[in-house]
């Protein structure tokens, strides 16, 4: 109890980001609250395939302990014991229609980036720090939000990119966070992994990145114990702040 005490306290969390060489950020939940629109697309999808599947923000927030669109459909249907299981060739198709109509809902503008991601992106940038994603999430998913949030060419402003198809194993295995590492051609100590949920943490300690957590709303309540630092949202940097004060005073 001691210990997740501590790591509550954010008081290194500047410091921790200011002097790392770059920043590899998580995306859903991370940059922005995107699991309720995932939510509202697999049921969607279900619904399309005619399955009487529905998921809730119980039932959700529970398989969201298993990462991966396509396995957390297997995983659903595993505990529902369902025969004949649905194939690969279902699964794949339910994931397209799912991701889809992920595209369609942020295409809508309704999911901004969480408080204090702008001005973080923007702040590291003119430090010269390095920028990277290592998420779970499809590519298709990740360019569908940022290209809404940050603009068509928002890509360029990521040395490293790398989703959950691009490795073996998702998190929390710390595939995504090695294959990053070895994009960026950094040591895990020069860097800091964004994260907002417990599967996160671990994958990038396994990597030996230090973890900052900002709590999101599917997994406030996680063990974030072994993070250096743990925050409500990206905000508590304080970065537009620090900005401000270093302008000159108009005269």
């Amino acid at each position: 109890m001691q210990a997740e005490a501590l790591a509550l306290v954010p008081a290194d969390a500047n410091e921790l980001v200011r002097r790392a060489a770059a920043l590899i950020f998580d995306v859903d939940g991370t940059l922005a609250e995107t699991e309720e629109l995932h939510r509202q697309a697999f049921n969607h999808a279900f619904a399309r395939h005619g399955l009487d599947w529905q998921w809730d923000r119980a039932v959700y927030k529970d398989l969201l302990r298993v990462t991966g669109g396509k396995e957390r459909m297997r995983a659903y249907q595993e505990r529902l014991g369902i025969a004949p299981a649905l194939s690969d060739a279902d699964i794949a198709a339910l994931h397209r229609i799912k991701t889809a109509h992920y595209a369609g809902l942020v295409e809508t503008g309704c999911c901004s980036l969480r408080p204090g991601v702008i001005e973080l992106l923007a702040a590291a940038k003119a430090r010269g720090q390095r920028l990277a994603i290592a998420t779970t999430t499809s590519h298709g998913n990740i360019d569908a939000l940022l290209s809404q949030a940050l603009g068509a060419d928002w890509a360029a402003e990521f040395d490293a990119i790398v989703a959950g198809d691009d490795v073996r194993h998702k998190k929390p295995a710390p595939d995504v966070y090695l294959e990053t590492l070895a994009w960026l051609q950094l040591s895990a100590a020069d860097c800091v992994a964004i994260e907002d949920s417990a599967n996160g943490l671990i994958a990038a300690s396994r990597a030996g990145i230090p973890v900052l957590i900002t709590r999101s709303m599917f997994f406030a309540d996680d063990d974030f114990s072994a993070a250096r630092a743990v925050l409500d949202d990206l905000s508590e940097l304080g970065v537009a702040k620090q900005e401000t004060e270093k302008q000159p005073h108009a005269q």
